[in-house]
């Protein structure tokens, strides 16, 4: 049997080949010590998509200013996602110039926080329990897991029982066109091929590996700049602590040396019971591999 420290001697040796760089904007966003930041809590009143505004009637921001109803620039990705009513927890931004923005909004229900902390404590201890070991061998049950979809929903692993599952890891702006790009296209390919070929029971699952830029409205943007058909292809993204686990179960390596996310690319599939039944490092395979291998499970 091979350990996951093991298979990570192995793959480090490869990642000074797969790094994937942030873009100079996010560098330079980074490099700004000025920047203040504060952590917003609040309800969204209205959207203004053609303006990227979005109207909050927010809690009480200690050391800034008092509970109110205010305008906030926000992304395109985040503004197309907001709905009114909806309650939110964001970065609040100040500026001198009058144009406050919200960054890293996420859904803000106690009850599905709730949920996702739960299981992303009970996923440290696996993990911890595991020890060495904690790298998911095939033949393999996969960890139960839960995290936010592309649409701000939780999305708990037993969701997935009774269907095949194709999954990876990915990275909205890797830059490198053979590596997160690559994947993403091989995934659609997959889907395809499989839905052709008269496989009606596959879920397509991609977790990213950089949950602090990736929320779910950027996953949203990510499948739809791509057109990609989500009935049956979910992203997601959560707590950090939780995606390193999975990181670790699953055998992916991603570390973030400066401006460059240094990782490996794995894609495995599960069968209905939620074992895995085959795995493809690298970017190496083809979708006619995956779907053989569904007729075959």
């Amino acid at each position: 049997m091979k350990s996951y420290a093991t298979l990570a001697v192995g793959l480090l040796a490869l990642m000074g080949a797969t790094g994937c760089s942030r873009p100079a904007g996010d560098a330079v966003t980074a490099a700004v010590p000025q920047e203040k930041r504060y952590p917003l809590t609040g309800e969204v009143v209205s959207v203004d998509a053609a303006h990227k505004v979005l109207v909050v009637q927010h809690e009480a921001i200690p050391g800034l200013m008092p509970a109110m109803v205010m305008e906030f620039s926000a992304s395109a990705s985040d503004v197309a996602a907001a709905k009114p009513g909806e309650r939110i927890r964001a970065e609040l931004i100040p500026s001198e110039k009058g144009n406050w923005r919200l960054e890293k909004i996420w859904p803000n229900d106690k009850a599905a926080d709730t949920a996702v902390a739960a299981q992303a404590m009970a996923l440290r201890q696996d993990t911890l329990i595991r020890g060495q070991s904690a790298y998911r061998e095939v033949g393999e049950k996969i960890p139960d897991f839960a995290l936010y979809d592309q649409e701000g929903r939780v999305v708990q692993s037993a969701r997935f029982h009774g269907k095949l599952i194709m999954l990876n890891f990915i990275y909205s702006r890797c830059p490198v066109a053979t590596m997160c790009p690559a994947a993403t296209m091989k995934m659609m390919g997959t889907q395809a091929l499989a839905k052709k070929s008269g496989v009606t029971n596959l879920e397509l699952v991609s977790i990213t590996m950089d949950p602090a830029y990736d929320t779910p409205a950027v996953l949203k943007e990510y499948a739809a700049a791509r057109g990609i058909d989500t009935s049956n292809f979910t992203f997601l993204t959560g707590p950090e602590n939780a995606i390193k686990d999975l990181l670790t179960q699953f055998g992916i390596i991603a570390e973030f040396d400066g401006n460059i996310l240094k990782h490996t690319l794995g894609t495995l599939l599960i069968d209905e019971n939620g074992r895995i039944i085959h795995r493809a490092d690298g970017g190496a395979w083809e979708p006619e591999d995956f779907v053989a291998k569904m007729h075959k499970g």
